[in-house]
């Protein structure tokens, strides 16, 4: 069948505009529709596993990368650190494209689930839905090594870790897709380790990963 592509061109943005609205529209009820259903994360070990009365709702694919900074060591030499928490775009698939869905960034904690402890100055790890703004912010409180098991298969990649939630918000028009998530799961790293170079004082280097993040929330 032939196609006038020329007339096509020559029309206003809007119907490129109106593609790109609907994409997003079904990408979004396609998450909403995910956040409902059950979530399959691999068999971890205990250090890394929520507790038993919470269930996988949402999994994203994340590329970013891990900040190091040299500093100066006890010894006199030197030796990287990481000093910047991972930044990172979380993506899942739909009808064949990879679609963003989640930022992975470090901020300060807006909305902490107690308010009597103290917020970190320094930012916590956060997760922002790309469709509803909604927020979880979260802590470690659990790693193994990469290598160690088969939910962290790539040996000398940066940790496998389970964070619990210490901060959540919904967006700013209600968006709830991140409002009650209690746990966040770190698996299948790959990448993102200390580099092996020498370094001088101050000098700072972004390491790529790659990374399978899980979320959670309680059984109701």
């Amino acid at each position: 069948m032939n196609y006038n592509l020329g007339l096509q061109t020559k029309k206003t943005g809007r119907g490129s505009q109106f593609a790109t609205a609907l994409v997003l529209l079904c990408a979004f009820g396609a998450v909403t529709q995910a956040a409902a259903q059950r979530v399959t994360p691999p068999i971890t070990p205990t250090d890394i596993t929520p507790d038993v009365d919470n269930t996988a709702f949402l999994v994203g694919h994340a590329f970013g990368s891990q900040g190091y900074t040299c500093l100066p060591t006890s010894s006199g030499g030197t030796a990287w650190n990481p000093t910047a928490r991972p930044e990172a775009t979380l993506f899942a698939n739909f009808f064949g494209q990879p679609v963003q869905i989640i930022t992975h960034f470090a901020s300060i904690n807006a909305n902490p689930n107690d308010p009597t402890k103290p917020v970190s100055l320094g930012g916590n790890a956060t997760w922002q839905s790309s469709f509803d703004t909604s927020k979880v912010w979260a802590a470690a409180v659990g790693h193994i090594d990469a290598g160690s098991d088969a939910s962290c298969p790539n040996a000398g990649s940066i940790q496998c870790l389970l964070l619990k939630s210490i901060g959540n918000q919904e967006g700013p028009t209600g968006g709830k897709l991140f409002a009650k998530t209690t746990f966040v799961q770190r698996l299948n790293t790959n990448g993102g380790s200390v580099p092996t170079t020498s370094c001088s004082v101050g000098q700072t280097q972004l390491v790529p990963y790659t990374a399978d993040y899980f979320f959670f929330h309680g059984n109701e």
